[in-house]
């Protein structure tokens, strides 16, 4: 028998097409918690009424932020049975960690078989798992834990991410792009799963980054199916994944950071982070899109990670867009908050949903090209160039 080539073993693993996301699935915790009232609801579980003056500061920042509700784990029933989570700097690390470790892969599981039942094929189908989570970590990991909550085969290959934070929904898109299109027939389940319960804190006089964080995120998990070359027969593809890249932005060290202690992940955020993002905004676009000649910013879609209404209010200015080009995300921020890593994943299905509901062309509001950011700590900045697909008839 005649021996085969390395380069025909390398054409046979790679695949032609692109990577293509072929279904979505989201999840949140059942308790709903609305911005209206939530300082009230804050400054109650944390035992912290008497601190008036950080209590109306607060209530400017929830009226702000322009989120109408979140979806969170933590509930009254726990700050009571836990008081140590809504107390500040207390040790309380080993019962964060037990919420985390069981919560994470369950809110994971219920984003992923909604993914799983809208693209239709059996589960031995799956090949790869990348699981993404800012919170929890313990060994073997929430993708472990997935698998066998799945039932999925116990060869699949996992790619386990913690502690990367928002930027991730792009991480982990960049990451199934490679596994699909250099394993052929792989179909690669993305599970990004994220709760607050290691990042809730109670207020302070010296964190007031701290109590942005607390205005802000909420739970929600998000789930899709990635694989090249689909079969138009039995898959409906929703987005391609054209390029994708990550940078960190220089001279931002330290401007958005985390670090796991005794009292739970603590993290950071600096007041110069909006304008940070906004004013490297226009170099990652013209890096992404030099190649497709593409320089209208209002000619693509976007899919932005939700960091805050200033991140998004600034990058809109910088990049000259309509009020439209940020409609999906503002949804996203309005109906669930900042989700870390998930967040994009979301506003992903909303948007394919909203165009098929406006009766758009195409899963991109009617346009061809789009581009995702993902921004978090470092500053790190992932960028997806997207390229959707024409909608079927009904």
């Amino acid at each position: 028998m005649a021996a085969v080539s390395v380069e025909e073993v390398r054409k046979a693993q790679r695949v032609e097409g692109l990577a293509t996301v072929m279904a979505i699935g989201t999840a949140t915790p059942q308790n709903c918690v609305y911005q209206e009232g939530y300082a009230e609801y804050y400054f109650r579980v944390t035992k912290s009424d008497h601190v008036s003056h950080l209590k109306e500061k607060f209530k400017k920042m929830c009226d702000k932020s322009m989120i109408r509700k979140r979806y969170m784990t933590l509930t009254e029933e726990i700050f009571e049975e836990h008081p140590s989570i809504g107390t500040y700097m207390a040790p309380s690390l080993d019962v964060r960690q037990d919420i985390t470790v069981a919560e994470i892969p369950k809110l994971g599981k219920a984003a992923a078989l909604k993914a799983l039942k809208e693209w239709g094929h059996p589960l031995s189908k799956i090949t790869h798992l990348v699981f993404c989570s800012t919170s929890g970590v313990d060994l073997p990991g929430a993708d472990y834990q997935l698998i066998k909550m799945l039932g999925l085969s116990l060869s699949v290959r996992r790619v386990m991410l913690y502690q990367q934070g928002c930027f991730a929904g792009g991480t982990v898109l960049r990451v199934a792009k490679d596994l699909a299109e250099n394993n052929r027939g792989a179909r690669v389940l993305v599970v990004c799963s994220e709760i607050t319960a290691q990042t809730f804190h109670g207020p302070s006089d010296t964190e007031m980054d701290w109590l942005v964080g607390q205005a802000i995120f909420g739970d929600g998990a998000a789930a899709v199916i990635i694989g090249a070359d689909p079969d138009h027969a039995t898959e409906r593809p929703l987005f391609e994944l054209v390029s994708a890249s990550q940078t960190i932005l220089p001279d931002t060290e330290g401007y958005v950071g985390g670090h796991l202690r005794e009292a739970g992940l603590t993290f950071h955020l600096h007041r110069g982070v909006p304008m940070a993002i906004s004013k490297n905004i226009k170099l990652a676009l013209e890096n992404a899109f030099e190649p497709l000649g593409i320089d209208d910013w209002n000619s693509i879609f976007w899919v932005a990670h939700p960091g805050g209404p200033a991140i998004l209010d600034m990058v809109e200015a910088e990049a000259k867009l309509d009020k439209k080009r940020m409609r999906a995300t503002r949804h996203i921020l309005s109906e669930y908050g900042n989700m870390s890593s998930a967040c994009v994943l979301f506003i992903l299905d909303e948007m394919r949903k909203k165009s098929a509901e406006d009766g758009q062309a195409t899963t991109g509001e009617g346009l061809e090209w789009g581009v995702l950011f993902g921004f978090g700590p470092g500053i790190t900045v992932e960028t997806v160039v997207l390229r959707s697909v024409p909608i079927a008839a009904p």
